[in-house]
C-alpha cells in the first residue's frame, strides 16, 4: 500500500485547509441556493422573474448556456482575482482568454450533461429523482470525468500553457490521489447540497442557478489549484 511522503500533502488535509477557510462562505452559498428554490415553490411574487430566466433559456438554449457561464465562471471571478492584491499576480490579463473560451465549453457541456440526466432519470422534482441525478453526477461525472479534466486545464494554464509540466506530474505517480482527490473532497461539501437544489427546479432553471453559483466555485477552484502550485514549487 502507498504511503504518503513526509512533504507530501494528504488529499484529505488539503480538502480539510480548503473548507477550513471556505466552510462559513460555502454555507452561506447553500443557504442562498435553497432559498432560491424555496422562493420558486412557495413565493408567489417571484413567479414573473422565474418565468423569465426559464423563457430566456429555454430560447437561447447551448448558446445562452454558454454565454452565461462565461460571464458568472469566467469573466466575473477572473475580475474579482485580478483586483484581488493576493491573487493578482497569479492571474494576469492573457488569462482572461483561458477563462472564456473554459467556461464557454463547460457552459455547453454542462446544459448537455443536465438534458442527459432528464434523459436518464426524467424530469421529475421527487426525492428519488433528484437523489438518482445527484448520484450520477457527483460520483460518476465529477470524480471520472469533470474534475480529472478541469484539474489538467487549469494546471496547463497555472504552468504557463505548457503541457510539459503538466506531463511531468501525470508521470510523477499517484495524479489523481494528489490532485484530485483535494478537489474533490472539497467540491462534495460544496456540491452535493447545491445540485440536489438544482435538479429540485423545472429543467429550464437548472442552468441558471448553476450560474449563480458558479462564480463562487470558480474562485474556490482557483483556490485549490493555486494552493497546489505554490506545495509543487516548494
Amino acid at each position: 500500500m502507498s504511503r504518503v511522503t513526509p512533504t507530501e500533502e494528504a488529499p484529505w488535509a488539503a480538502g480539510r485547509h480548503s473548507l477550513r477557510a471556505l466552510l462559513i462562505p460555502g454555507l452561506v452559498l447553500q443557504a442562498v441556493a435553497l432559498s432560491l428554490v424555496l422562493a420558486y415553490y412557495f413565493v408567489p411574487a417571484t413567479g414573473s422573474l422565474f418565468a423569465t430566466l426559464a423563457r430566456w433559456q429555454s430560447a437561447g438554449g447551448f448558446a445562452f448556456s454558454a454565454a452565461t457561464t462565461a460571464l458568472c465562471g469566467g469573466l466575473l471571478p477572473f475580475f474579482f482575482l485580478r483586483l484581488h492584491p493576493d491573487t493578482r499576480d497569479a492571474h494576469p490579463w492573457p488569462h482572461l482568454v483561458f477563462f472564456l473560451l473554459y467556461w464557454i465549453w463547460k457552459g455547453a457541456e454542462v446544459d448537455l450533461w443536465y438534458r442527459t440526466l432528464a434523459w436518464l432519470h426524467g424530469d421529475g422534482h421527487d426525492a428519488v429523482t433528484i437523489v438518482r441525478k445527484v448520484l450520477t453526477d457527483q460520483f460518476g461525472y465529477n470524480p471520472l470525468y469533470a474534475t480529472p479534466v478541469g484539474n489538467l486545464c487549469f494546471a496547463w494554464k497555472d504552468a504557463g500553457f505548457r503541457w510539459g509540466t503538466v506531463a511531468a506530474d501525470l508521470r510523477a505517480g499517484r495524479w489523481y490521489y494528489r490532485r484530485v482527490l483535494p478537489v474533490l473532497l472539497t467540491m462534495w461539501f460544496i456540491w452535493i447540497p447545491v445540485v440536489s437544489c438544482v435538479y429540485a427546479l423545472p429543467s429550464p432553471l437548472q442552468m441558471p442557478l448553476f450560474n449563480i453559483v458558479l462564480c463562487f466555485w470558480s474562485i474556490l477552484f482557483a483556490h485549490l489549484t493555486g494552493r497546489q502550485k505554490q506545495a509543487r514549487a516548494d
